[in-house]
């Protein structure tokens, strides 16, 4: 079985020989329930976005970083912010695009600015802490990215996108 799953994903990333038959013919072969299928998938398409997120703040870290040479608070940072715009786009209208949101857009924004905020000062802790032991960023942005991509799941799962929001209580009024 884990071959299979080994066989859709290289290191968080969609494997370039990924096809939608193989995905249909893995599916089958675990013979889960529709629900369980769709889990599967939205799993399959969060880390296909999570890698996009992370290559391309990689990717401008390093402009960053190498080119403009900025210090690792500016240099994360900025990373983090082009991130975040690729990753918000694909979390929310790819991954768990669900119509029920669209009605509290502003919930889900905020709560996905609430916990960007708290990842990027636990991805600056993580990436200066590896640093101060004389790992590279680089490297530890790997590190980093490990643990982030089982804890933003659940949030984004869970809190962030949740499949529904509570109702929101009508005020009573007093005569």
């Amino acid at each position: 079985m884990w071959r299979s799953v080994d066989t859709l994903l290289v290191g968080g990333v969609a494997n370039p020989c990924y096809t939608k038959q193989k995905a249909k013919a893995f599916m089958l072969k675990l013979k889960l329930k529709k629900k369980e299928k769709r889990e599967v998938k939205r799993i399959v398409e969060y880390l296909v976005s999570g890698g996009a997120y992370f290559w391309s703040g990689y990717a401008m870290f390093f402009v960053l970083d190498q080119v403009l040479e900025l210090n690792l608070w500016w240099a994360k940072l900025g990373a983090n912010v082009t991130g975040w715009l690729v990753n918000y786009s694909l979390q929310r209208y790819w991954v768990f695009n669900n119509p029920k949101l669209a009605k509290h857009q502003t919930e889900v924004t905020t709560r996905y600015i609430i916990i960007t905020l708290v990842d990027f000062l636990l991805d600056y802790v993580i990436v200066a802490t590896l640093k101060s032991f004389g790992l590279t960023p680089y490297l530890g942005q790997f590190a980093s990215a490990g643990f982030f991509t089982f804890w933003n799941y659940l949030w984004y799962r869970f809190w962030v996108f949740p499949d529904k929001y509570p109702r929101k209580k009508a005020s009573k009024k007093r005569r």
